[in-house]
């Protein structure tokens, strides 16, 4: 099935009402995420994915990701009216974002940053839609060893990205790859860790855990908190830019679209990283960069269009090859295999209705957040002046609800609790929960590629050596590992000299 072929069976897929219904509460409740600051992606998707277990995986596919786009729309409105950032994409969207809004021109902030995801997300789903295919039919050439380097390459591509320390990410994927072996064991069918403890038995679910780490956490993060939100009170006009402001933003929006959808590809860079990177380049190429900061259109249109574009290319390694580039893919990978689906390169051809109905329902609901965005931002506006003290409580009774809706098993709510006391330390103690995440749902599929792989050559790890591709993932991944001690010599040098 050619592209356009693809296409068009996926766009009737989505056309239906009920697919259309889907798209529109995903785009909704991800808007709505992405305005009330705190809550993030990770843990409203955790929280909305026991709900979709009674859908078709199509169905339930196409409104997740839905509300994973719509969180990077609706970051940049409490960026540029509140100063703060609804989603951590949209901390860039900041720095001249609220400066414009408090210039009397929070209208074309907004309406810049909502046309701009608008096209960064139009391309990244067309690029997705001829690169994942074409990296899918490359990977069905992996055997085990390619598979197991691969996934290892990717975890420590995470670690070596994280924003904290890479001795502690390396400690939360350890700790992630040894949380994964808890229950039977594939091969012996013996329990592993599981303490006669029946609720362990098939494991750590990924829902209780990531609700946890990123819903309850939250809740006990900011308990006894209190934020300051200035938000802006004066009337919001002049949505539509003036020709000056398409002017000065057409090529920061397309520099932004192709810089956020080769970075995000990248497992571990996520949003972030590229948002900061479009900035910093846009800051670098202009004739008056001493401006930005104050309130330029730039500086909204760039990092904006980066953080959409990237959040759509995340879905490239994730559908063609079955590895996430993030927490939110990881979440995304784990509901797969929930369904019932395997995840990996023959996704594309054994469901394709599936793949190419979630890339048509991401054509369908780039236009509805461009239409929903603009009109309701006065009721965003109002939503942001919702209590934490109502809005924190009623995060804690949905997970509550959604982790006992799974099983109906108070032993999954006792899961829940115990991860979102950790993630609560994790927080606290500076540890980030992005390994820990991926390396809990790699991990299975790294265990079995580790046997088969081991079975076939009959023990010799040489295999992993011998052949070229499983090779390189390797050395990626060893020199990944090496570079932040490189990057610490010089320090430890010049403080012996001291």
């Amino acid at each position: 099935m050619d592209a356009l072929e693809g296409l068009l069976y996926g766009l009737s897929l989505a056309f239906t009402l009920k697919n259309l219904a889907f798209v529109f509460a995903g785009v909704l409740l991800g808007t709505l995420v992405g305005v009330l600051p705190g809550i993030g992606p990770a843990a409203a998707i955790s929280l909305l994915l026991p709900s979709t277990f009674h859908a078709d995986p199509i169905s339930s596919m196409i409104m997740l990701c839905g509300l994973y786009y719509g969180t990077m729309y609706g970051g940049s409105t409490t960026s540029i009216l509140a100063n703060i950032p609804g989603e951590a994409a949209s901390i860039v969207t900041c720095f001249d974002g609220y400066q414009m809004a408090r210039q009397g021109r929070a209208g074309p902030a907004l309406g810049i940053a909502a046309f701009g995801s608008f096209f960064a997300g139009t391309i990244a789903v067309v690029g997705l839609m001829l690169l994942a295919p074409t990296l899918a039919s490359v990977a069905l050439k992996f055997g085990s060893p390619e598979y197991f380097s691969l996934m290892l390459m990717s975890l420590t591509l995470v670690t070596y990205l994280s924003h904290g320390s890479v001795l502690k990410a390396l400690m939360m994927t350890a700790l992630g790859l040894i949380l994964s072996t808890i229950g039977l064991d594939p091969v012996t069918t013996k329990l592993r860790f599981t303490y006669e403890t029946l609720v362990l038995r098939d494991g750590l679910g990924i829902v209780p855990v990531v609700m946890g780490l990123f819903g309850v956490s939250e809740v006990l993060l900011n308990v006894g908190e209190t934020m300051n939100r200035e938000i802006l009170r004066s009337k919001i006009k002049n949505l539509f830019p003036s020709l000056k402001d398409w002017k000065d933003s057409a090529l920061p929006i397309t520099r932004g679209s192709l810089l956020g959808f080769f970075l995000g590809i990248i497992p571990g860079l996520g949003t972030i990283i590229p948002t900061f990177l479009s900035y910093g380049m846009e800051k670098r190429l202009s004739k008056h960069p001493e401006k930005f900061g104050t309130g330029v259109i730039e500086g909204v249109a760039a990092p904006e269009s980066c953080n959409n574009a990237a959040a759509t290319a995340n879905f490239v390694p994730m559908l063609s090859l079955g590895i996430p580039a993030n927490p939110i893919m990881a979440i995304l990978l784990g509901a797969l295999t929930i369904y019932g689906l395997q995840p990996g390169p023959l996704l594309i051809r054994e469901h394709s209705d599936l793949f190419w109905g979630v890339i048509a329902s991401m054509y369908v609901a780039n236009v509805m957040l461009l239409v929903l965005n603009l009109p309701l931002i006065p009721l965003w506006v109002q939503l942001l002046k919702v209590p934490y003290t109502v809005l924190y409580p009623m995060i804690l009774l949905f997970c509550l609800i959604g982790s006992y809706s799974l099983n109906n098993n108070v032993g999954d709510v006792i899961i829940m609790c115990i991860f979102g006391l950790f993630g609560f330390l994790m927080k606290k103690f500076r540890y980030e929960p992005a390994p820990l995440v991926l390396a809990l749902v790699l991990g299975p599929m790294m265990e079995d590629n580790l046997r088969q792989a081991l079975l076939i050559s009959g023990g010799s790890i040489a295999t992993f050596f011998t052949r070229p591709l499983s090779a390189v993932f390797l050395l990626v991944g060893f020199v990944s590992l090496l570079l932040p001690l490189l990057k610490l010599r010089p320090t430890a040098k010049f403080r012996a000299q001291e």
